[in-house]
């Protein structure tokens, strides 16, 4: 080998030597070039010279500027997107599991700081829903992400809808605006609205004064639209001094003028930081007019109404004369000059000249210098190493080190030639290595041919297309068939016919997973089928593909007969014959995970016998037991022999129904069940007649889960005996939301009692002739830490069912009745209406309490007035009664609240110590309109009067309906017209908006 010496590193002929004389002196002959052709022009031509280095100025600016605003709107547009998108459009990714901290201010707002104090929300207590609960947690969220980012662009960012929610970073707009501030009236916000923004793009708004920063500003707005229905808004505001700060003029002759379409100045030499806070202080705008002289003033409102996108004129100023460049900022609707005193163009012609030429040799010789240095150390010493390395490998000297890999071209080239020299090295060891393993294969090969024909369990190989190829003598055996049978028959002809309905199932299963598990009967020749243990794999190639398939059985019918036996005693009910509920559940499995596949469907009924009970208890259990074995032997007459009907326990019972994919279907079968039972049962000497409440479920429609299913079935069948009976009711998901739901408040209802959520609110009931307010009625209200507030009407109901209405209701009547003696230490001699509850009524505790919370509180007692509807005095009239004298023998008054919508009977209503009749708000919502509440409700107030009763109507919201009140005698209403209930802190303002309706009147 004969060793060559690399070329020198400073030889003439070197590849970087070239290359920096020739970059040299390109460089040397275009820079004499320019200077020549800039200064070989004539002092006379100066001026315009200088008119067009204006122009060059004031386009480099504009174009400088515009690339500016182009950014910003894109960096707001992407926000928007991000935004839209995570929040409005990807509902499904929006279900976050973060809380975010909501708080309920007593001034109406709902305002939310985020945990590292980036951001706030806020928005108004009435425009609150769960769409913002949602809205407020993921947007939380969101900007923690975002916000850092876009704060370094912009000064904030924030999100407004039309609903006048925000979300904003920093969170000083959010902390600090007033609860009734309404972001939407805003000009801001209205810029991006379709009327003015039919485009949908980012728009700038003109320069304002923000009264929160305390800062000249512009605000870039993209429109936020959810469902092709405009939402609101993304924004984010940059300060003017930020702005303009982007405009640097790089000469200290020349100088900046900025003002906009409207005339408004943005950026003058004597418009100072001072001027602009004391403008923006004082509401003043900045025009132009205050601040230039009449002949610049002439200029502006020229290149306004021209609207001309750039022009070159001049002005006096000082006695001089200036030059000037005016250019058009498309973006923001702006307009940038740059003016300079016409004198200073001629004074540094001469020095120019002078340096000039200098400047640029220098500079060539020192490129020449640099480049030389650089191509050796980065380009040609590298490649040399990398030669010298691939010579060496391709000689044989596998390992051969190469030149290290960085992250350039040639290091990028460094990395190929060593992954490259590493996988060849890879490549000869595996091929020494498969040589040895295909020796191994071959005798291992041959043994298991040997083995699979000797063995004891049936063996069958197909081709890729599942065609028999090879059965051994075991298959043979136990099938009874002859070999030609088998060989290029389809792998599925060995099942037996009997288990058509698992043919396709394996077929889906070795066609989408390539291999299928199981137990099933294989097709016997003149003899019974055999219960085998069937396993289906496919054999691949090294590659991975598959060539064939073996099918291995083995025989377990002996097993199986055995396990019939077993699940005889283990399945079924001893009683009635039918399936128990072990071995619903296995089947009602099997049938889930059938129509998990997507090809089977099937309904579930739930129910149990209206009447048993009632039976049971009067002819006996025997009697009992004869029943449920008719039953279960109508059932079985009445269904098919592929449904499954378990007796689940007791006098329940469940069907599957297969291949029941609609409704209407269902539907048969159910009114089939029906009748089938309804007709009489004759047990012993006795006939009865029995029904069933159904709870109907479809799978997999409803639910892909086993215990889900039954649970949505129970929930069906409770909603049919709710119903009435004796009839039956599909699943939905009302009822399982309702049933969640119902589960939610029932938990956090102790919580919200233990930790004093709830508060009183008071509705005033006035007199309509003189607008005084002469009682309230307590009304509780539930505020819960994290979903607002929660209706009476959903909490009510269960704090009833579940006993916790009598604690609920005794804090409610120590509440009220210590507000009425507030009321009377003012003087205020007002009476104050509570609602009892059924359960509260019939509580033998209720006398005592209310007993002792008087002599606690001082309050008088005939100021307390204890409302109870006609249902709850119905039931066990004589007892009602006693305990109404109880109550009475208190001093309290006994109300009748929603008269009218009950029993209404007289008869009763006689015996009842009552005092006062409240007219239902049903009959009085549609007075004038519809006359026939209009008499009755004149026929209650006649009759309460005829009675010697207070009448107090409730629902009142117009003056119509206090004006038809009044001229049938009755004065004392509540209702919206006057208020709705409000808290205690709020009455003041009550009682002046009353003074005011006093006043009109």
């Amino acid at each position: 080998m004969v060793y060559r010496r690399p070329p020198s590193r400073f030889g003439v002929n070197s590849l970087s030597m070239k290359l920096s004389l020739l970059i040299s002196a390109i460089c040397l002959i275009a820079g004499i070039c320019a200077a020549a052709l800039m200064l070989k022009s004539e002092e006379k031509q100066l001026v315009f010279e200088e008119h067009e280095l204006l122009k060059h100025s004031s386009e480099r600016l504009s174009r400088q500027f515009n690339g500016l605003i182009k950014t910003k709107t894109n960096i707001a547009e992407q926000a928007n997107n991000v935004v839209t998108s995570q929040l409005l459009l990807n509902e499904s990714h929006l279900q976050s599991n973060h809380n975010a901290d909501i708080k309920f201010a007593v001034d109406g707002s709902i305002r939310s700081t985020s945990a590292d104090g980036l951001s706030a929300a806020f928005i108004p207590q009435d425009n609150y829903s769960a769409f913002y609960k949602r809205l407020i947690n993921d947007s939380e969220s969101l900007w923690k992400i975002v916000s850092p980012t876009l704060i370094q662009d912009f000064f904030n960012f924030y999100l407004v809808s039309k609903d006048n929610f925000i979300r904003i970073a920093p969170p000083n707009w959010a902390l600090n605006v007033p609860a009734e501030f309404d972001f939407t009236k805003g000009e801001t916000f209205n810029y991006a609205q379709e009327a003015l923004n039919p485009s949908r793009e980012a728009v700038w708004s003109k320069v304002y004064y923000d009264t929160i920063w305390h800062k000249w500003v512009v605000s870039v707005l993209v429109p936020v639209y959810h469902n092709n229905e405009f939402f609101g808004v993304t924004g984010s505001d940059i300060a003017l001094e930020t702005l303009l700060a982007q405009l640097p003029i790089g000469d200290r002759e020349q100088h900046l003028f900025v003002f906009d379409a409207k005339g408004q100045l943005l950026a003058h030499p004597d418009l100072d930081k001072s001027t602009l806070e004391e403008y923006g202080r004082e509401g003043k705008k900045l025009l132009t007019k205050d601040f230039v002289n009449a002949d610049l003033q002439t200029l502006v409102s020229e290149t306004i109404r021209s609207k001309l996108p750039e022009s070159a004129n001049s002005f006096v100023q000082g006695g001089e004369t200036h030059i000037i460049n005016i250019r058009k900022v498309e973006g923001l609707n702006w307009y940038i000059g740059i003016y300079k005193k016409r004198s200073s163009a001629l004074s540094a012609l001469e020095e120019l000249k002078v340096k000039f030429f200098g400047l640029f040799i220098l500079y060539a010789i020192l490129v020449a210098l640099l480049l030389h240095q650089a191509l050796y150390q980065l380009v040609l010493r590298r490649i040399h190493s990398l030669v010298n390395a691939v010579v060496s490998f391709g000689k044989g000297q596998l390992q051969t080190e190469f030149p290290y890999a960085n992250k350039d071209e040639i290091g990028t080239l460094n990395g190929s030639f060593k992954d490259m020299a590493i996988e060849i090295r890879k490549l000869i060891d595996g091929l020494n290595q498969r040589i040895s393993e295909k020796e191994i294969a071959e005798k291992a090969a041959n043994r298991l041919s040997k083995a699979v024909a000797f063995s004891g369990t049936g063996v069958v190989i197909t081709n890729q297309d599942f065609e028999i190829e090879y059965v051994n003598p075991k298959m043979v055996e136990m099938t009874g068939f002859e070999e030609r049978y088998f060989i290029g028959s389809p792998l599925m002809s060995i099942i037996s016919q009997e288990m058509a309905i698992l043919v396709d199932d394996i077929d889906v299963d070795l066609r989408s997973r390539n291999y299928w598990r199981g137990d099933t009967l294989l097709q016997a020749n003149e003899r019974q089928s055999v219960w085998v243990s069937l396993s289906i794999s496919p054999i691949r190639e090294d590659g991975g593909k598959i060539t064939s398939y073996v099918a291995s059985a083995q025989d377990i019918s002996f097993v199986k007969e055995s396990q019939r036996k077993m699940e005889q005693l283990a399945y079924f009910d001893t009683l009635t014959g039918l399936a128990n509920r072990t071995f619903f559940r296995m089947q009602l499995r099997k049938s889930m995970a059938l129509a998990e596949r997507g090809h089977y469907a099937f309904a579930l009924f739930y129910f149990d016998l209206d009447e048993f009970k009632r039976i049971n208890d009067t002819l006996g259990h025997d009697a009992g037991d004869q029943l449920l074995v008719e039953v279960a032997n109508r059932l079985k007459k009445r269904l098919r022999t592929e449904d499954t009907i378990a007796r689940l326990g007791g006098d329940e019972f469940a069907v599957l129904l297969s291949g029941i994919e609609h409704q209407t279907h269902a539907m048969e079968v159910a009114n089939t069940i029906q009748r089938t039972l309804n007709e009489p049962i004759k047990l012993g000497n006795n006939e009865v007649i029995i029904s069933a409440s159904i709870g109907i479920t479809m799978a997999p429609f409803d639910s892909q889960e086993e215990d889900q299913l039954l649970k949505h079935a129970d929930l069906a069948m409770y909603e049919a005996k709710a119903k009435g009976r004796n009839t039956f009711h599909f699943y939905s998901q009302e009822l399982n939301a309702a049933a969640n739901e119902r589960l939610f408040i029932e938990n956090e209802l102790r919580n919200g009692i233990r930790e004093r959520q709830f508060e009183v609110y008071y509705q005033p009931q006035v007199d309509s002739r003189n607008q005084q307010v002469v009682g309230y009625e307590a009304l509780i209200r539930w505020f819960h830490p994290k979903e607002g507030m929660i209706p009476p009407t959903k909490f009510i109901p269960i704090a009833e069912a579940t006993g916790l209405i009598v604690e609920l209701g005794a804090w409610v009547l120590q509440e009220a009745c210590e507000f009425a003696a507030r009321l009377a230490s003012k003087n205020l001699k007002n009476n104050i209406s509570i609602n009892l509850s059924a359960r509260q009524f019939k509580d033998a505790n209720l006398v005592s309490t209310l007993d002792k919370i008087i002599k606690q509180t001082g309050v008088e007692p005939k100021r307390l007035h204890l409302e109870l509807t006609e249902s709850m005095l119905m039931g066990h009239v004589e007892a009602a009664i006693l305990q109404l004298h109880q109550l009475k023998a208190l001093g309290v008054s006994i109300s009748i609240d929603d008269f009218g919508t009950g029993y209404s009977s007289l008869s009763y209503l006689k015996r009842f110590p009552v005092d006062i009749l409240k007219v239902d708000r049903s009959f009085v919502k549609d007075i004038p309109e519809e006359t026939n509440d209009m008499e009755i409700t004149a026929a209650i107030i006649a009759m309460a009067q005829k009675l010697k009763l207070n009448v107090v109507a409730e629902g009142v919201e117009t003056i119509e309906q206090v004006e038809f009140l009044q001229n049938n005698n009755c004065y004392i209403v509540q209702g919206y017209y006057y208020s709705k209930p409000v808290s205690e802190a709020q009455l003041p303002a009550l009682f002046e908006r009353l003074s005011h309706i006093e006043d009109v009147n």
